[in-house]
Order: structure tokens, then sequence, then C-alpha cells
């Protein structure tokens, strides 16, 4: 079955970054992939980042199949 974690988590991560218009985003972080701690094998395909607002507060965007 084919799933769109990546592709989301890109869209998501390019809209913020290139639609600095409102200037509400003022920081997008990279897309962070669910691997293993140690040995870095794949583990789901859950995809998580993170976004910081004018006022300095922290979001984590999560994006996973339900």
């Amino acid at each position: 079955m084919l799933v769109y974690c990546d592709w989301i988590a890109d869209q998501i991560k390019q809209h913020f970054t290139n639609d600095k218009a409102d200037n509400k985003i003022v920081e997008v972080s990279n897309v962070v992939m669910d691997l293993h701690p140690i040995d870095g094998y794949f583990l789901s395909t859950k995809k998580t980042m993170l976004m910081q607002d004018a006022n300095g507060v922290q979001y984590k965007i999560t994006v996973e199949e339900a």
C-alpha cells in the first residue's frame, strides 16, 4: 500500500517556508523521519517537524498514517 507521509510533510514545510508574507511562522525545522535511535533503520512512515511563530511559541507537527 502506498502512503503519502513524505509528500504531505514536504508540502507543509514548503508552504510555511515559502509563504513568509504573513510572518506568523518565522522558523520551520527540517522534516525528521522515525528512525531507530541507535541503528538508524526505518521504524515507521511518521514524519515530524518543529515550527516557531513570531511570538516564540513552538509547535510540533506530526504526519503519520492513521
